[in-house]
């Protein structure tokens, strides 16, 4: 579904993986709890690359930004990096970051800019908020926090001035930024998969959430030349889409679902809607997540059955939609 970021904000949803991909994580836990009550996802090998997933990846992207291309439409990759890497020393000691995985993101980055796709470095982004003494993922809770979606979206609105560097639209339709409130509650790993007596040990945290303005108009009838796609870390919940339309000064389109449901068929469902076959953007944000960025299309058990397709199929599909 296509809306205008200043809508209600949505709950959480959890990117949730179905229950074979739990038996490819490092053990049978599906949260790994750390120390000083840090839990982290645990159906990713904290040890092992995927590199062959990871070329093929970066070669599907290429072929999307040249599809794009063609319909005048700029692409721009948004990798958000792991959680544990900003909290290693968090992590149980019998899970340990191998030196591989460490290296996996700037490995992925690499290969993006090598293949001229338009992205920056977020894990870069990220260390410097977090080296400034703010937390960039919540404790008990697998998405981001405002600090870190706000700077993504700063990097973000810079890479999207170079690669458009004039936006359809008014001058002052972006989104004004409203005040923050708190909320004391826990976050999505500790609510999903703990114990009420496990939960109780790890206890509520702050989630920051920014509210909408006052008399914030709605914009759903105006033109967004930028569209936003992803999973749940660009809901509006967490504030990245209104701070980058704030930080590009016109409105910002997104989809979004679960983690599950897989960066592939959230791309296809974008392009095969009435909204971009009657008005597609000048730049289209692609969010990705560095964990799951070396499974295609074609990662059974990984995705929801319902997104898997080989990558043929997938190909076709994107074909299919942008020569409507």
């Amino acid at each position: 579904m296509n809306f205008s970021v200043n809508r209600l904000l949505r709950r959480l949803a959890l990117p949730l993986l179905v229950l074979s991909a739990f038996a490819r994580a490092d053990d049978s836990a599906i949260v790994a709890q750390g120390k000083d009550n840090w839990l982290f996802p645990a159906w990713g090998s904290l040890t092992q690359v995927d590199q062959r997933g990871i070329d093929a990846s970066v070669q599907l992207l290429k072929e999307t930004r040249d599809a794009l291309a063609a319909r005048n439409v700029k692409l721009v990759v948004v990798m958000l990096p792991e959680k544990a890497l900003f909290y290693t020393d968090k992590l149980p000691d019998n899970k340990p970051l191998s030196a591989q995985v460490k290296a996996r993101y700037r490995g992925i980055f690499d290969k993006l800019s090598q293949a001229g796709i338009a992205t920056f470095d977020d894990e870069a982004v990220l260390r410097r908020v977090k080296d400034s003494g703010q937390e960039v993922f919540y404790r008990t809770d697998q998405h981001w926090t405002q600090p870190a979606a706000d700077a993504t979206a700063d990097a973000t609105a810079a890479v999207i001035r170079q690669v458009q560097p004039t936006l359809a639209g008014q001058p002052g339709s972006g989104l004004a930024l409203g005040p923050t409130t708190n909320e004391r509650r826990y976050g999505d790993l500790a609510e999903r998969f703990l114990t009420p007596e496990q939960r109780k040990t790890v206890g509520r945290e702050t989630f920051t959430i920014r509210k909408a303005a006052d008399g914030q108009r709605l914009l759903d009838t105006a033109v967004a030349p930028v569209h936003v796609t992803g999973h749940s870390m660009v809901q509006p919940y967490f504030g990245y889409p209104q701070k980058l339309s704030n930080l590009i000064d016109r409105p910002v389109t997104v989809n979004w679902k679960p983690g599950n449901v897989g960066q592939w068929i959230m791309l296809l469902e974008y392009l095969e809607s009435p909204a971009f076959r009657q008005s597609p953007p000048q730049v289209l944000v692609w969010q990705m997540f560095e964990p799951t960025f070396a499974q295609g299309p074609d990662a059974r058990g990984l995705w929801d059955n319902a997104s898997i397709m080989t990558a043929d199929a997938w190909r076709a599909r994107l074909k299919t939609a942008l020569a409507r």
